[in-house]
């Protein structure tokens, strides 16, 4: 176990102390300490704190008061543990107020919020410049990017596979105004120069793209080692191989945290904060010179942005995928809307009456 780490170098800063302080008061008297979660395994979490780093498990009491998976520790959070066994281990007893949230919804048909990762201040965004280049996909990334509360950087990988790079990126930067876009190619070594403001001391970055865009290079090349396992591009269909299987923080040599995430094979959006008008920001403004103020951009009379799209001003495709995404996220938002008020019954009905005293199963549960 390492010693004496100092946890700033984890991202601990006023801000944080602040939100220690108030959650310190939510609690009992007892003895605790803070703790960021570094890597993911299921049922344990491997925590960093300033006596060094630890495996931490959730206690009962904390579990308990868990009422889905959104609410459970992600990598990146900030947690209030008890030291155990001498610092040995430690028992999770909370989370910290996070100011960004990278979620998407869980596989299936299960009305789930999965967390990405959390407390992230730029999320790269990865796509790699071979057949795995793909406008459309990336802007159903950006939507969870702005909905996180981190900005998002677009990496371009692979760089060093592709013949038109340039071409590829002019392309990427007119469906994402405003975003940073960057080629990069860690068999080369380019770029890295560009990523420097991004990866500096205290700054946290997280990795998210498809399966095989090359996360984990850029992981091994931002840090300089071999964190993370790669495998090589298929012949075939250009794509590489899903390495990375659950989500790891690291430190990288520039003082910046970076974390690595699964490729996901299907990006499924959770729900709409406002990232759907920023993802498709020139569709927003155009949308202001609408004759109606609830203009639906489908085949209203006076419609700025039908116009901007029968001119060529504004690429169809671009429109098509708008219309088509916000129809997802309408019923997205139904479906979670409709297994609230499921899930509010359910428990209207099933409540035991509130006994007196305490059940064993409870006195044991706060242990």
């Amino acid at each position: 176990m390492n010693i004496d780490i100092k946890i700033e170098q984890y991202g601990w800063n006023e801000e944080w102390q602040q939100k220690w302080a108030g959650k310190l008061q939510e609690l009992d008297g007892r003895e605790f300490a803070p703790g960021r979660i570094a890597g993911d395994f299921g049922s344990k979490y491997r925590v960093v704190t300033a006596a060094g780093e630890m495996w931490g498990e959730l206690s009962g009491k904390f579990r308990h008061s868990l009422s889905g998976s959104g609410e459970y520790p992600a990598v990146g959070d900030w947690v209030v543990l008890a030291m155990q066994d001498g610092g040995a281990h430690a028992v999770i007893h909370g989370v910290l107020p996070r100011h960004s949230v990278i979620s998407r919804k869980v596989a299936g048909h299960t009305q789930e919020e999965q967390i990405v990762a959390s407390n992230v201040d730029t999320l790269f965004l990865v796509s790699a410049l071979n057949d795995d280049f793909n406008v459309r996909r990336m802007e159903r990334y950006l939507i969870m990017a702005w909905n996180s509360g981190a900005n998002p950087v677009i990496l371009l990988t692979k760089a060093d596979l592709c013949t038109d790079a340039e071409l590829k990126m002019a392309e990427m930067q007119q469906a994402a105004p405003g975003v940073p876009v960057h080629a990069v190619s860690a068999l080369r070594n380019d770029g890295r120069e560009e990523l420097q403001p991004y990866i500096g001391f205290g700054q946290t970055v997280a990795l998210t793209g498809s399966s095989g865009c090359g996360k984990s290079t850029m992981v091994n090349w931002l840090s300089g080692r071999n964190l993370q396992l790669t495998q090589d591009v298929r012949e075939g269909d250009s794509r590489g191989r899903h390495t990375t299987t659950h989500r790891e923080l690291f430190v990288l040599p520039d003082g910046g945290i970076i974390v690595d995430t699964p490729g996901m094979r299907e990006l499924q959006l959770w729900e709409d904060d406002g990232g759907l008008d920023l993802a498709f920001g020139e569709i927003s403004s155009l949308a202001a010179a609408c004759r109606f103020s609830d203009c639906t951009h489908i085949r209203e009379e006076g419609c700025a942005v039908l116009a901007a799209a029968a001119s060529g001003v504004l690429d169809g495709k671009r429109l098509q995928n708008y219309h088509k995404t916000q129809k997802e996220l309408q019923f997205q938002n139904s479906k979670e809307a409709r297994q609230k008020r499921k899930t509010a019954a359910a428990s209207t009905r099933s409540a035991p009456p509130r006994a007196k005293g305490k059940s064993w199963e409870r006195v044991l549960d706060e242990y």
